[in-house]
């Protein structure tokens, strides 16, 4: 028999739904790994504003008056909903579990949309390297862990652009199910971005801008059912924020509450400025807002020497994009520079300040917010790649192999430095969190039926680090039995918790009878705590300091 030669058979190319898959699996990897680590350490609430976020989802089912008024006026409403389910328990409370998990899903989320969306303009090593840039940043790792809302936002924000780039396309083709499909799915996390932060207001405003230009250039409405489709997301995208306006206007009388109300940012900012001082760096100032803002967010993406040459590779890069993909629907894929905007007119006119380490007043506050431009710190660059392969197409793999390097150093380099956030969150519990624990030791010995009055928005650590019930509790989420226990404190609850400078205090410097002052806890960095029992109330069994 003659010797035949085996035929070789073409590999296999990869779907795009496989390609996401394994980039997904490789995210779930590392937010699980930044799990492990940080729950080990306890690194999970060292956030005041984690904590926080536990507590006004633990309190929607468990409070005096149960409910979704309980979501408050000021936070958006989604990240705490989405809290729910996992708040229950009361060990996951306790330890932040619950705030990681809807986190470490959202990273994951961001991570394959980055890859999603590198891939309309790049081959799978370019999109690889975008994922790369963007699951490495230590800083993200992080707060995947935590029940902050930075990764949620980032995931909403990235796949926002991924569906209008969608949009854009399928009207380009003259695909009208598609394009209708793609208006629906952006609506979707545009509404959705409402509910998350304010950020997303802007993000949903610019965005539909581009749809309505889009839509009417290329006369897609002009069909009934497009037409039909666009009205109905319209009218659905437009009553996400009035729906939030509506809730402040019912449950506080202002529709704008949480831009003026008295736990919003510029009234905090009014109380806590010095008179005749300038409240922060920036303030009125839109320049030194923008260079702070755009400043924190090359600390958290970068080395501190290397944040401006990676600025000026997105720059290029985004020039470059712009004139080599305008016709493949690349400005849309400019929301990811919304950001810049948005913050330095919050910063300079929003009573809203970073403060930065490396600048005065040398100090931590808000520098996360700089990582909302870590989507376009991981796309942009890489067109400033696909530039200089297409330049030298012959020098392509050691080109890929130095950005994929680079990428590895600078974010191994920024984990060996402690990221920027990180830094921040230590901060921010440096002191807290010892008071609390304090405080804690004190409320352990309390009745098990007791009832408690105190203000929980700065210090509601020292109740969940016991897990003590917040149905036993009268706090200001309680609204009008809250403000008739301030008026006679003892008359309100067995015990009271006066911190100095609270409203609590406050009322029992003006009310003081029938009160009891047990103990007194003190802490550096931090006010005073003092616990009061009413002797109006049948007596419990405490024994006061002596």
């Amino acid at each position: 028999m003659p010797n035949r030669k085996p035929v070789a058979r073409p590999s296999r190319v990869p779907t795009l739904g496989e390609e996401i898959k394994l980039v997904s699996t490789v995210a779930i990897l590392l937010t699980a790994a930044s799990l492990a680590f940080c729950a080990r350490h306890g690194y999970l609430l060292l956030y005041g504003d984690a904590v926080a976020h536990l507590h006004i989802a633990r309190r929607i089912f468990d409070s005096s008056n149960p409910g979704f008024s309980q979501l408050g006026s000021v936070w958006l409403p989604l990240p705490h909903l989405l809290l729910l389910p996992f708040v229950q328990q009361t060990e996951w409370w306790q330890n932040g579990l619950a705030g990681a998990i809807p986190s470490m899903a959202s990273y994951v989320i961001a991570c394959a949309g980055i890859y999603r969306l590198a891939r309309l303009w790049m081959r799978p090593l370019m999109a690889l390297l975008v994922f790369a840039a963007l699951a490495l940043n230590p800083g993200l790792l992080y707060m995947s862990v935590t029940a902050m809302t930075e990764p949620l936002f980032l995931a909403l924000i990235i796949w926002s652009v991924v569906h209008l780039t969608a949009f854009e396309s399928a009207l380009r083709e003259a695909d009208a199910p598609a394009a209708r499909g793609a208006l629906i799915k952006l609506t979707l996390v545009l509404i959705a971005a409402v509910f998350t932060r304010y950020d997303g207001w802007i993000l949903g405003t610019l965005a539909w801008l581009a749809v309505a230009y889009w839509t009417v250039r290329r006369a897609w409405w002009k069909d009934r059912a497009n037409a039909g489709v666009f009205v109905v997301c319209t009218l659905c995208l437009v009553a996400a924020p009035l729906s939030w306006m509506g809730y402040n206007w019912r449950m506080y009388g202002d529709p704008l509450d949480f831009l003026r109300g008295p736990y919003s940012a510029a009234a905090i900012a009014k109380r806590t400025t010095k008179p005749g001082s300038l409240p922060y760096p920036g303030w009125h100032h839109l320049w030194w807002a923008f260079l702070y803002y755009v400043k924190s967010a090359k600390m958290g993406a970068a080395p501190l020497r290397c944040g401006k040459w990676l600025l000026l590779m997105a720059a290029a890069g985004t020039a470059y994009a712009l004139v080599r993909f305008r016709s493949l629907a690349i400005p849309a894929a400019l929301l990811l520079w919304m950001p810049i905007p948005f913050y330095a007119y919050s910063v300079a006119y929003g009573s809203v300040p970073i403060f930065l380490p490396v600048w005065f007043p040398h100090s931590y506050y808000n520098t996360r917010y700089g990582m909302e431009l870590l989507p376009a710190f991981a796309l942009f660059p890489a067109f400033a790649v696909l530039a200089a392969i297409k330049k030298r197409p012959q020098w392509t793999r050691p080109i890929l192999g130095f950005a994929l390097a680079l990428i590895v150093a600078s974010n191994a380099f920024l984990l060996y430095a402690t990221p920027l956030v990180f830094q921040e969150a230590k901060a921010n519990a440096a002191t807290r969190i010892p008071f609390e624990r304090a405080l804690a030791s004190k409320l352990m010995i309390l009745p098990p039926q007791a009832t408690l009055l105190m203000y929980t928005s700065a210090h509601i650590g020292a109740l969940q680090q016991i897990g003590f019930p917040l149905r036993r509790t009268i706090n200001e989420g309680d609204y009008d039995q809250w403000q008739q226990a301030l008026k006679d404190p003892a008359a309100a609850a067995d015990f009271i918790v006066a911190i100095d400078g609270d409203p609590v205090a406050e009322a029992v410097k003006e009310h003081p009878q029938n009160l009891e002052m047990m103990f007194v806890i003190c802490s550096t960095g931090q006010p005073c705590a003092r616990l009061y029992r009413s002797t109006s109330a049948i007596r419990l069994g405490i024994t006061p300091d002596k």
